[in-house]
């Protein structure tokens, strides 16, 4: 724990940077602010309080808080009461379910007669004190685990940074954000972790916002081969969120889940074997309808991620694996879906789908959803003379 408060303090000064430039410039007044305080672990209600000094009654006290991976601030209203003469204590409590190793970054802005101003920034970090977490420190990454022995750990960290290395390398990515590996080996402390609707069959998840990796591994299973599969999919997706990350938008998730699953294992034979069957069957899904999040049925969900590789594995197989770089990279600038495709394979998205589809031997299944309705009578009125004038 000492050493998570240690990282506290280097993350405070850039905080700092941050919040001012993202918080409005205010009024200057005559309230002197103490050091603001925030409490609360992982599955416990967060309170963030302040003291200040006043000599006026302030007509409301904000608490201005942002989360990591934005710039974005949210400001909720705090409760005030008075503890002197001209001394006053604001708080603000939140609930809810907040992933592990997620930090606050906060301060809290008076509002007076005289103006707006704000109290001194300060963090804090939601820790899983549920369990006794030991660390151990590669070069990217930093792997916590609570059971098993420093072997585990490093077994864990050579995967981890083994994973990275290749990614980074595939996409150019130089300089990587340090990571934080959490390894959980109870089932039941890992979904409680990774919050309410966590499918059963998932075994990690990357947050890219708090650069953390969370892993369902027990000690003895450190050797398999799925868990080198595990890990390096997931710490893919830190990757890629580190070279398309731009103000503007993100890539479909077919992309990025199918180059995690082509660095994990490849476009295998189980994948090979659903994305060929629903082809023929004429189940197949477009590429178009895999931009956003997967079916959640069982077997529409496997083969979400089996047609994602599928498409990468197309795309390297007739464009050349640098194309595949440079139609991921391009995002970072802000491009658009067919601007990046377009530069990268000469063609827009949808003629990649078509061309996609056809390298399968399947037709573009027609769409599922609500359809524009047929347009009704055009009242009498709007058809007379006057309304022509208008026009």
């Amino acid at each position: 724990m000492v050493e998570l408060m240690r990282r506290l303090a280097a993350v405070a000064i850039t905080l700092a940077l941050v919040l001012a430039a993202v918080l409005p410039a205010v009024a200057q007044s005559a309230i002197d602010f103490g050091e603001p305080q925030a409490s609360g672990a992982f599955g416990e209600t967060i309170s963030f309080q302040t003291s200040f000094h006043s000599e006026t009654e302030p007509q409301r006290v904000e608490l201005l808080t942002v989360r990591p991976g934005g710039d974005e601030q949210r400001v909720d209203t705090a409760s005030v009461e008075r503890t002197g003469p001209d001394t006053w204590r604001a708080a603000v409590f939140k609930g809810g379910h907040v992933v592990p190793n997620t930090t606050y970054q906060y301060r809290f802005r008076v509002i007076s007669d005289d103006g707006a101003v704000l109290g001194p920034v300060s963090t804090h970090r939601v820790i899983d004190e549920r369990l006794e977490w030991q660390r151990l420190d590669g070069d990217d990454v930093t792997v916590w685990w609570h059971r098993g022995d420093q072997g585990f750990a490093e077994r864990a960290l050579e995967i981890a940074e083994a994973a990275m290395s290749v990614a980074a390398e595939l996409l150019g990515v130089e300089d990587i954000d340090p990571i934080d590996f959490f390894i959980y080996s109870d089932s039941k402390e890992f979904r409680a972790a990774m919050g309410p609707g966590t499918r059963e069959n998932v075994g990690g998840q990357a947050h890219p916002q708090i650069r953390t990796l969370f892993g369902l591994i027990e000690p003895r299973q450190v050797r398999s081969g799925w868990v080198e599969e595990l890990v390096t999919h997931e710490l893919a997706h830190l990757v890629f969120d580190e070279a398309v990350r731009n103000p503007y938008g993100y890539p479909p998730r077919w992309l990025n889940e199918g180059l995690a699953v082509y660095l994990a294992k490849g476009y295998d034979s189980g994948d090979r074997a659903q994305v060929e069957g629903a082809a023929g069957s004429g189940t197949i899904i477009p590429l178009e309808g895999l931009g956003g999040q997967f079916p959640t049925r069982p077997g529409r969900f496997g083969l979400a991620y089996a047609e994602s590789v599928s498409a990468i594995d197309y795309l390297v197989e007739t464009h050349g694996e640098e194309r595949l770089v440079e139609l991921i990279t391009s995002f970072a600038q802000g491009t658009s879906l067919d601007e990046a495709f377009i530069a990268a394979t000469g063609e827009d998205f949808t003629a990649f789908d078509d061309a996609w589809l056809a390298s399968l031997g399947a037709d573009r299944p027609e769409p599922y959803g609500p359809r524009p309705g047929e347009p009704g009578p055009v009242p009498d009125a709007w058809a007379s003379p006057a309304a022509a004038l208008l026009g």
